[in-house]
């Protein structure tokens, strides 16, 4: 099985934040932007698998700006780590008032771990992924000791269950 890059998987998506979007002081509901980053790394899982993808877990969602209606948010993603049938996608996602004359600000990052799936809803084997800057080792070594860590508690919580 070939390795892909990054860049093959990478995906930019905006959206423009409407009343439905929002509580009734006009402030997004957190659940409406996780909705849409969790589709930005689903394009970015499915780009890179070219198969049924599922989403398996969600880690550190980071609320760092407030989105209103009418601002315009968009959503980066790209792989960060690749296992065997898992996939780790970060996601940043900027507001921009576009009433004002500001650049876009970061409000909200998070990691998205898909696993690929055959037709028989079984872990399907992925492409590796192919690191080829600097940035993207950084991101692939530390998603890598995510990934560890997250394997080694669910040893601990099968032991403990087991007991």
């Amino acid at each position: 099985m070939n390795s892909k890059t990054v860049d093959q998987s990478r995906v930019i998506m905006s959206n423009i934040m409407m009343p439905e979007h929002a509580n009734p002081s006009g402030n997004v509901h957190g659940g409406e932007i996780m909705k849409l980053m969790d589709n930005t790394a689903g394009v970015v899982a499915c780009r890179h698998a070219r198969t049924n993808i599922v989403t398996a877990r969600v880690d550190s969602l980071k609320f760092l700006h407030p989105i209103r209606v009418s601002n315009v948010i968009t959503c980066y993603g790209e792989l960060t780590f690749v296992g065997k049938s898992s996939m780790e996608i970060s996601v940043t996602v900027t507001v921009e008032d576009l009433s004002k004359e500001e650049p876009a600000k970061i409000a909200l990052t998070g990691f998205f771990t898909f696993v690929a799936l055959d037709d028989q809803g079984h872990p399907l084997q992925v492409p590796a992924l192919e690191v080829r800057t600097e940035e993207e080792r950084r991101s692939w070594e530390a998603a890598q000791q995510r990934y560890l860590s997250y394997k080694q508690e669910q040893k601990g919580a099968e032991t403990k269950n087991g007991d």
